[in-house]
C-alpha cells in the first residue's frame, strides 16, 4: 500500500503553515511535504513534526526570490555562491526534521545553452556530495513548461543523464506522475523502466491538478502498480483541491482505513 505524504504547500491551507501540521496528522496522514520550510525556524517545523509523530518526506532548497519568478539556482551560471549557501541552509532544516530526502530546484535556463548544462552539472555534483556526508538523497524533478515555462529541466531523458553523468548513488529521480503525463505520456512504462532510479513519487489529476481520483490517470491501476514495483518510498500529494482539503480526501480514505 502506498504511502501517501501530505503536500502542505497546496493542502490544509485552510489553516496557517504551522497548524497545517496538526490538520495532517488528524486526517490520517503519516508523512509531510511541502516545497519550503525557511520562513519558519527549523526546531520549530521539527517540533510541528515531532507532536504529530509526522515524517517529513521531501522538501526543496532555497530556489532564489521565489516572489520574483526565480524557479531554482542550479542552472545559473552567475548565482553558485548563493546555490552553496542555500544548500547549507537546506541542510540545516534537513537536520532538525529529519528529513532525508531534498528536491534542487533547476532554475529557468535554455537546457540547450552550454553555459547552463556546466553549471547544472556543477550545482549537482556539489549538492550530492555534500548531501551524501549526512545519508540524504538529492532528488531531480523534470516539471513540465506548461505550469512553469523556461524551466532548465523539462525531460526525462535530461534528468535520467544528469543522474548517470554524477555517479553518485544519493542523485535520484523525484517521479511526479502529473508532470510525466504532460511531458511525455506512458507513465505506467517509464515507472517500470525507471522504478532503480526513482527516490520520491508525486501525484495529481491530469489536466487539472487536483486530487488523484479521474481524469486521465488511472489512480486506482497506478497506485498498485507502485505495490507491484516494489515501491517503498513516499507518495507525495502535490496537488490542489477542488473544493477543500478535507472535503476532497474521499480517494485518501480506503488507504487511511487499511493503515488502521
Amino acid at each position: 500500500m502506498p504511502a501517501f505524504a501530505a503536500n502542505l504547500t497546496m493542502m490544509f491551507t485552510e489553516w496557517p503553515f504551522l497548524d497545517r501540521f496538526d490538520a495532517a496528522a488528524d486526517a490520517g496522514f503519516r508523512a509531510v511535504e511541502y516545497l519550503f520550510p525557511y520562513d519558519h525556524a527549523p526546531d520549530e517545523v521539527g517540533r510541528r513534526l515531532a507532536r504529530n509523530g509526522l515524517t517529513q518526506a521531501l522538501f526543496n532548497m532555497p530556489p532564489g526570490d521565489w516572489a520574483a519568478g526565480e524557479r531554482g539556482l542550479a542552472a545559473l551560471p552567475d548565482r553558485f555562491d548563493e546555490f552553496r549557501a542555500g544548500v547549507a541552509r537546506a541542510m540545516d532544516y534537513a537536520a532538525a526534521t529529519g528529513c532525508r530526502r531534498l528536491h534542487m530546484m533547476a532554475g529557468s535556463a535554455d537546457p540547450a545553452d552550454p553555459a547552463a548544462v556546466e553549471s547544472y552539472r556543477r550545482a549537482v555534483g556539489h549538492a550530492g556530495e555534500a548531501l551524501a556526508r549526512h545519508g540524504i538523497e538529492l532528488l531531480l524533478e523534470p516539471i513540465n513548461g506548461r505550469d512553469m515555462p523556461g524551466y532548465f529541466l523539462n525531460d526525462f531523458a535530461l534528468a535520467e543523464r544528469t543522474i548517470a553523468g554524477a555517479g553518485l548513488p544519493n542523485v535520484r529521480l523525484q517521479f511526479d506522475l502529473y508532470h510525466r503525463q504532460i511531458l511525455h505520456g506512458d507513465v505506467t512504462m517509464a515507472l517500470r523502466r525507471l522504478m532503480a532510479l526513482i527516490g520520491h513519487v508525486q501525484i495529481a489529476s491530469v489536466p487539472s491538478r487536483n486530487e488523484p481520483d479521474g481524469e486521465e490517470l488511472n489512480w486506482p491501476f497506478l497506485f498498485a502498480e507502485l505495490d507491484r514495483l516494489g515501491y517503498d518510498g513516499f507518495v507525495g500529494c502535490e496537488y490542489r483541491p477542488r473544493a477543500g482539503t478535507l472535503e476532497g480526501l474521499g480517494w485518501f480514505a480506503p488507504f487511511r482505513e487499511a493503515a488502521g
